[in-house]
């Protein structure tokens, strides 16, 4: 499945985990569809139906099932535009339909399997779209019962995190903190960013096994740090001094989040490097780092760091979280 952005990646690497999506299915789908679904049968599918102009805004998974004793899928729909699509149920529609003709060419098969759709929505919008396809036709509410049934229509699961309080994100710690982090996203408020970051390391402390918290704790890092409301370096620290007073002996989680940081500077270097030459993206990459985790850079201090060379600036991006003024940085010029 190929990573189209960070909203994209986020979600693909947290409800790939088939026990995370049963969790979801389980606790957020209405009771009614629960109960008909063999929860132990769900397989994830690689196929993806978004097309590619659609992919900034929306993610999808396919999960194959068993549905009331026969073959069916839930189609998990992501919309992580800042405002909801009107046309979601012709999209989903037309998805719906791509699932049915490869089932069609693949296996020939004699019928249709029963295609549930499932929209998950974060937003500081209020869902305004249609909740089903027979709302957007015009005229279809006025026509009599024995002609609407001769026009498509279906309805949609719309789940809207937005919404959620704290009580009501329920499920296990990585289904959690990934409701959490989509719902307070939505508030562009970093003080309300910062506590949903502490709150996900709560669930994630609850964990049995601490090797898989700080490996989604990476993702988790790895997605905030690239939105465009990213971590400050105040942030940074908060969360590492968190970390200490709460995991205690887990220093390599420490560790590990600060290696994040760093790791992230020399990662934007490299990829800058392809486009633009190495030594000037990297020197663009410093200037990006200092201004955020220390403070603006002087246009003489910029200038400066663009006559240095790759080692130099690799070694200040190594230690960006370390330095608390200009005068500690200009020490590493040469």
């Amino acid at each position: 499945m190929t990573i189209q952005n960070p909203h994209d990646k986020f979600f693909k690497e947290t409800f790939s985990n088939v026990d995370v999506s049963k969790d979801f299915f389980l606790n957020y789908l209405p009771p009614p569809i629960v109960n008909l679904i063999d929860l132990e049968s769900i397989e994830l599918q690689k196929d993806s139906f978004i097309s590619k102009d659609l992919r900034e805004y929306f993610s999808d998974l396919l999960f194959h099932l068993q549905l009331n004793e026969t073959e069916g899928y839930l189609y998990v729909l992501l919309e992580h535009k800042s405002y909801p699509s009107k046309m979601v149920a012709v999209q989903l529609l037309r998805y719906m339909v791509e699932i049915w003709e490869a089932k069609l060419n693949k296996e020939h098969a004699p019928k249709l399997p029963i295609v549930i759709p499932v929209v998950i929505f974060h937003s500081e919008r209020e869902w305004s779209a249609s909740k089903s396809l027979g709302e957007m036709l015009q005229g279809f509410d006025h026509l009599p019962e024995n002609i609407q049934q001769y026009v498509p229509d279906f309805e949609y699961i719309l789940i809207d995190v937005s919404k959620y309080s704290d009580e009501e994100i329920k499920g296990i710690a990585q289904l959690k903190v990934i409701l959490t982090i989509y719902r307070d996203l939505t508030t562009k408020s970093e003080k309300n960013l910062r506590k949903a970051l502490k709150r996900s390391l709560y669930y994630l402390q609850q964990l049995e096994d601490q090797e898989t918290a700080i490996q989604y704790l990476e993702t988790l890092i790895h997605y905030i740090f690239h939105l465009d409301r990213q971590l400050t370096k105040k942030d940074f620290h908060d969360i590492i001094e968190y970390v200490e007073g709460t995991y205690f002996e887990r220093s390599e989680m420490v560790m590990s989040l600060a290696e994040l940081f760093r790791d992230e500077g020399r990662q934007e270097g490299r990829q800058e490097g392809k486009l633009e030459g190495k030594t000037e993206a990297l020197a663009n990459t410093t200037i990006r780092l200092i201004t955020k985790f220390v403070a603006p850079v002087p246009a003489e201090l910029q200038q400066a760091i663009y006559e240095q060379d790759s080692k130099t600036l690799e070694s200040i991006i190594d230690q960006i979280d370390k330095f608390t003024t200009i005068d500690q940085v200009k020490q590493h010029l040469k």
